[in-house]
Formats: C-alpha cells, sequence, structure tokens
C-alpha cells in the first residue's frame, strides 16, 4: 500500500475560510490538516494517546512515523542538495504545528534537522548530496555535542578525534543527546588536538553502521521533567575507526562550524514555543468559555479577559520577532549571531511566563494529569521547560549579546542598517534570495538593523498617527520604547566586556535589549506591511487596522520594559497606555478560536478539533 504523502507544494488551501492566505502559513496549515483532528484516538497525533505515552516515557512512535510518512525530513533538507527547504519560514511553520499538537513529537523528528545542519553549513558538495539523500529518505540524526560535566562549555569536551591511518578513532562520550540512540548518524564534535581550543576541535559524521563491534556503545536514556518519551540518552566511544571522508569542513573548524549552525537551530527552536503557547492559550480559551464563576463565565471576568488577551499580544510579539528572524536568515545573515540570539532567549523565556499564567487562570485544572483535556496541560508545561535550554540556554544566548554590546551601540546610534535586507525581511510580499551559509559570522560586524532602524520607524509612525491612520495613544508607546532604547544602548556603549565574572548588570541589560528589539520588529512588520498583509477573516481585518496589534504588543513590551535597570531613568512616569487595545484585542481572539486558526497576526487555518480534543470539566 502507499503511503500517504505532503504533497510540498505553495498553492493556497482549498477551503472556504481560507482567502488571501500567507504561503508559508498555507504550507503548515495544509500539513495540519494532514495530521487530522487531535480528538480521534485512532489517529497518530491523538492528544489522549499521547499523554498517555508520555505517562508511561514511551517513544511516540506512531505520530514520528506520520510525520515520516507525510516526509517532513525533506524539508530538512535544503533544496539544493535534493530536498524541499526553500524558505526558513516554511521550516519554522511546519514545526510549529507539529509542536502545538506534541513538543516530544516536534522535538525527536525535528532533531535530524539539527544533527544535519553542520554539514549544510560546512560540509562539502558531496557530503551535502549524500546527507541530503539520507535524510530524506528518512534517516535520523543526532548532533552530539554536549558531555557530562561540560555542559554548554564546548571548548572543554573530551571525546577525541586520534587521526590514523585512513581517518580517525574515536574516544570518549557524549551526553544528554537527543536520538543518541535511535539515530543512524551522529554529528560529534571531538578534541583533535590535546591543547583544544577554538581551533582545537573538529566535527565529524559518524555513521553507527559502520563502525565496528564494540567500539561504540549507546548510553541509557536519562529520565527526564518533560518530553518524557524522548530518546535523549548518550553515546561512547571506544577506539572507533571512522573514515577520513567523515570530516565536516577543514581540522580544527569544527567550533565555528557549530557557532555558525546554532545561528539557524536557535531561530528554530521559536518554532516550538509558539506552538506550545498557542495550545495552551487554546485550552485556557475554552476553560474560560465553559467554566463559571460567581455566576458569570470566568471569561466575562474583568481580571481573566486580561490574562487571556495579555497573553494574545504576548504570543503576537513573539510571533512577530520570529517572522522576522526566519526571514532574516536569508536577508541579514550576517547579523544572525545577534538575531539568533534575542529570537532565541525572548521567545522560549517569554512562552515558559505565558503557560505559567494561563495555569493560574486553570486553577487546579493545570495539576489533573488526566480528568481535564486529556492531561495536556500539565504535560505541556513540563515539555516547554527545555525549550530555553536547547542549544545554548538563556545565559549563554543573553552573553552573547552582551559580548557585541560595543558594536550594536556603535550601529544604532549611527543609524545603521542594511536597508535592502532589512525591507526584504520585514516586508511579507517580497522575495527571499537563497540562503547562503557562507555568510554568517561569528559575530556582526556592523549591528542589529532591526533595532537600529527604530528611531526612523518612530518618525515613520508619527507621519501615520498625524494623518489619522493610527491613533495617538499607539504614538505614545512608541516614543516611550524609542527613549528607553536611547538609555539602553547608551548603558551598553558604557559597559566594559570582561572574559569572566560579567556583572549580572549586564544581563539585565541584554535582556532589555531583547525587548527594544522586539519592538522594533513589530514596528517594522506594521509598517511595512500594514496595506498589504494577508487578509481575508475578520480577526486579520481588525488586528491590522488602525494598529490595532502593534498598540496591543507595544503597551505589553513597554510594561515589561518598566522594571529593571532603568527604573530611575527619566519618562518613566509617562503612562503605559495600550488598555484600550488589549481590551479589543478579545474579539480577534475569540474569532480564530472559533474558526479554527492559529493564534497569529495572519490568517492561519488548521485542522478541525473536536469537542473531546480540549474537554474542559
Amino acid at each position: 500500500m502507499t503511503k500517504p504523502q505532503f504533497v510540498p507544494d505553495q498553492r493556497a488551501r482549498n477551503t472556504p475560510h481560507d482567502r488571501a492566505g500567507y504561503a508559508p502559513y498555507d504550507l503548515a496549515g495544509r500539513f495540519d490538516q494532514q495530521l487530522g483532528d487531535p480528538g480521534r484516538r485512532d489517529l497518530p497525533f491523538s492528544a489522549a494517546r499521547l499523554r498517555e505515552l508520555d505517562a508511561r516515557e514511551e517513544f511516540p512512535e506512531g505520530a514520528v512515523r506520520q510525520l515520516d510518512a507525510l516526509r517532513m525530513a525533506t524539508y530538512y533538507v535544503p533544496q539544493e542538495h535534493g530536498g524541499a527547504l526553500r524558505s526558513y519560514e516554511d521550516l519554522i511553520q511546519l514545526v510549529r504545528v507539529v509542536a502545538r499538537r506534541d513538543l516530544t513529537a516536534a522535538i525527536a523528528h525535528t532533531k535530524t534537522y539539527l544533527g544535519s545542519v553542520s554539514t549544510w553549513v560546512g560540509g562539502s558538495p558531496t557530503q551535502q548530496a549524500d546527507l541530503g539523500a539520507r535524510v530524506a529518505a528518512g534517516t535520523v540524526v543526532a548532533w552530539g555535542l554536549t558531555e557530562r560535566g561540560h555542559g554548554s562549555d564546548l571548548l572543554s569536551g573530551g571525546l577525541t578525534a586520534t587521526p590514523t591511518a585512513d581517518g580517525y578513532r574515536l574516544d570518549g562520550e557524549k551526553w544528554l543527546i537527543n536520538n543518541a540512540t535511535r539515530g543512524e548518524l551522529v554529528c560529534v564534535l571531538a578534541r583533535a588536538t590535546p591543547e583544544g581550543g577554538a581551533r582545537g576541535f573538529s566535527l565529524l559524521l559518524v555513521d553507527k553502521k559502520q563502525l565496528a563491534p564494540g567500539t561504540y556503545m549507546c548510553l541509557p536514556a536519562a529520565r527526564t521533567l518533560g518530553i518524557r518519551g524522548a530518546d535523549i540518552s548518550g553515546i561512547s566511544f571506544d577506539g572507533a575507526e571512522i573514515p577520513a571522508a567523515a570530516l565536516i569542513g577543514a581540522p580544527g573548524q569544527g567550533v565555528e562550524i557549530v557557532l555558525r549552525s546554532l545561528q539557524i537551530t536557535r531561530t528554530l527552536c521559536t518554532a516550538l514555543s509558539l506552538g506550545a503557547v498557542d495550545r495552551a492559550l487554546r485550552i485556557a480559551v475554552r476553560f474560560g468559555l465553559g467554566h463559571q464563576l460567581y455566576e458569570h463565565r470566568l471569561i466575562d471576568l474583568p481580571q481573566a479577559r486580561r490574562t487571556l488577551t495579555e497573553t494574545y499580544a504576548d504570543l503576537l510579539v513573539m510571533e512577530a520577532v520570529t517572522l522576522i528572524a526566519s526571514r532574516g536568515v536569508h536577508t541579514l545573515t550576517e547579523e544572525m549571531s545577534v538575531t539568533s540570539s534575542v529570537a532565541k532567549y525572548l521567545v522560549p523565556s517569554t512562552g515558559d511566563e505565558l503557560i505559567r499564567g494561563l495555569g493560574q487562570l486553570l486553577g487546579a485544572r493545570s495539576y489533573l494529569s488526566e480528568e481535564f483535556a486529556h492531561g495536556l496541560f500539565p504535560k505541556l508545561e513540563r515539555d516547554h521547560q527545555i525549550v530555553g535550554v536547547f542549544d545554548g540556554n538563556t545565559l549563554v544566548n543573553l552573553n552573547a549579546l552582551i559580548n557585541q554590546f560595543g558594536t550594536l551601540a556603535k550601529g544604532y546610534r549611527a543609524g545603521r542598517t542594511n536597508v535592502d535586507g532589512l525591507a526584504r525581511a520585514a516586508e511579507l510580499t517580497a522575495g527571499l534570495p537563497e540562503f547562503d551559509p557562507t555568510r554568517l559570522v561569528l559575530t556582526s560586524r556592523t549591528g542589529n538593523s532591526v533595532t537600529a532602524s527604530l528611531p526612523d520607524s518612530v518618525d515613520e509612525l508619527r507621519k501615520a498617527a498625524e494623518s489619522g491612520e493610527v491613533p495617538q495613544s499607539l504614538l505614545a508607546l512608541a516614543g516611550a520604547v524609542h527613549r528607553i532604547a536611547d538609555e539602553t544602548h547608551e548603558l551598553m556603549a558604557a559597559h566594559r566586556p570582561t572574559p569572566r565574572d560579567v556583572p549580572a548588570f549586564a544581563f539585565d541589560l541584554a535582556q532589555r535589549y531583547t525587548l527594544c528589539a522586539a519592538a522594533a520588529a513589530c514596528l517594522q512588520l506594521w509598517l511595512r506591511n500594514r496595506d498589504s498583509a494577508p487578509r481575508g477573516t475578520s480577526a486579520s481585518d481588525e488586528l491590522w487596522q488602525n494598529g490595532l496589534w502593534l498598540e496591543a504588543c507595544l503597551s505589553r513590551i513597554v510594561t515589561r520594559l518598566r522594571p529593571g535597570v532603568l527604573a530611575d531613568a527619566p519618562h518613566n512616569g509617562d503612562a503605559v497606555g495600550g488598555e484600550d487595545a488589549l481590551d479589543r484585542l478579545m474579539a480577534p481572539l475569540l474569532s480564530q478560536y472559533e474558526t479554527d486558526h492559529m493564534f497569529s497576526l495572519l490568517p492561519f487555518p488548521l485542522s478541525a478539533e473536536s469537542v473531546e480534543s480540549l474537554e474542559a470539566s
């Protein structure tokens, strides 16, 4: 019998409620329809079945097989290497729809992309073609970077690659590796010289089937708080002989290739958070509509309504940051060391906060493992906590920004932007160039075009306010962000970098920088698309009219910027504003919920869900 396959084209879905869509969202929406109704127990992505597998700490075999059958892995392979990946927007949105159904399955399956990305970035054409064919055919690839006791400190790695007459001999261990046991191939970072250092490590793609018996061993799976069914294990080598052709890039290039590759994978992690928060908010909205408190529906109580609309606004900020970052992979490639760190810090950390807040709205039901919504919420909350740890944890990403404070401050003061690259990243109707991995650099030499555009964006918004296109309250919020961004960059310029003992103040400043960058992304996205953004639904029409979503998002960002290192700065007495915009978000929020759309800035139709899939008893 022929397996069902997802057809990877860019045609719009032929459904009654899908009009004037956005191609990457349409692509992912069609894929979501293929996955079927999560309320049906006979389907692999049954919400109830996945929760039961998680309780038993079993791998979601059926869900992963369905993703294989739909050939999702072809989107892990760039088109030039034989796959379907044309744009990183496509991949991020596909991962997003899988993550909103089950983070364990999404993380387990997409790990193959992480294991392959070093080859796409630093491999030879022959290696890229060979791996592309294997991945497209379903081969599972793991990425072996971390080791027991060394964590994110890659330069402390002890696994060695000793040159031999025919290649290399591997000795040592990689630990807490996703799919280390299930993967056929493992891309490992190995110490190539005894002294190590930045040029003392190499990358090698190891085919476990080619290793002699007894020269490697898969380590037992580690028990984890979340993603309990995932293969989080390790692998040890003892005299494992591998051919010279396994080397990716040049000898000693391993750390550089990994750091460049992480700029892509960190951006990809945002999809996991977007999907998880969409699911959590969907559970909370259904509960709010059905639960009675004080003779009123919960959703009609002011505090509950505000919790839901603030979560929605924060989710839209996360989406705006992701849209600019995913398009910037192609158009602002040289700045990805900044963009990816901003996105990887801001989106997962905000996601954790939002899920916790929705748990407070759900009350005791957020702790029920079976009786409420199939136990999806506590599973989701546990699963999502790992996203912030992947591919460099929170401190690693903030430190990456701290190390670039000087360049970022200079670029902001000078208004230094890649005009064409920024326009193509922000304007959703603009085509994207092919991704060129050779343009990835370890640190940005010019700063960050998105954040540097903030002053000009505020000036442009001022003209829109003067013409009556947007309310003065929106302009006031943008002005507040502008002032705080100016002050933030002044403090960044005054910071003197130190290789060790980085002060806590610098991390606070880096957090604030990510919020300024998020505000700049929101402004650019609205300004470049206010007349051309895909509409066609009442929710998208309302969100874009008069800058509604932008005002709500800036209100949330300004609220977050108030505390902390600039608490005593001038202008902090300005009214935050935006309360009315937050109230008006309830209509599009409910519209997207009722019409089976992703909670999103743009039309994003999904598979219809039966009541049982989110039963809120």
